[in-house]
């Protein structure tokens, strides 16, 4: 399995946003601290914001900030948010199957609980998990703007 980079750079956005608490944070920012594109970011921030991970504050004086305590944004929901589907396999997709086996075949099952699992692990994690006491450290020293 594998995120798409909108999942990848959301939970970016939370983690920059959650080492980055005491204050707002610009966009173009975070964009240059992970060396992504500012564009593509603003499709992110602006799901992240609809959604309520975050709160976008305009005007002079503005940026982000998370729209949550770190402890109430669950990795699995953010996730779950910016990934169109897991379908790992064809035959996930009942609209475009047209695997030959699809209907004998045991592989589906064994791939479905693991997506199961996937997405289990996922929603038993939040941003503060992620961040973690002695991790916040590790990441303001990495994302440090000084």
């Amino acid at each position: 399995m594998r995120l798409t980079n909108y999942a990848d750079y959301a939970l970016r956005v939370l983690i920059y946003l959650g080492v980055h608490r005491e204050r707002l944070v610009q966009k173009a920012e975070i964009a240059e601290s992970f060396g992504i594109s500012a564009n593509h970011l603003g499709k992110v921030v602006n799901h992240l914001a609809r959604k309520g991970f975050i709160e976008a504050k305009r005007g002079r004086g503005g940026g982000l900030e998370l729209g949550a305590e770190p402890d109430k944004i669950v990795v699995g929901e953010v996730v779950g948010e910016f990934e169109p589907d897991f379908h790992i396999v064809e035959c996930f997709d009942a609209e475009s199957n047209a695997c030959p086996i699809a209907p004998v075949c045991g592989l589906g099952g064994i791939l479905g609980e693991a997506e199961e699992a996937f997405q289990s692990v996922l929603d038993g994690y939040t941003l503060a998990d992620i961040l973690g006491a002695p991790g916040r450290g590790r990441y303001k020293k990495l994302l440090s703007r000084e």
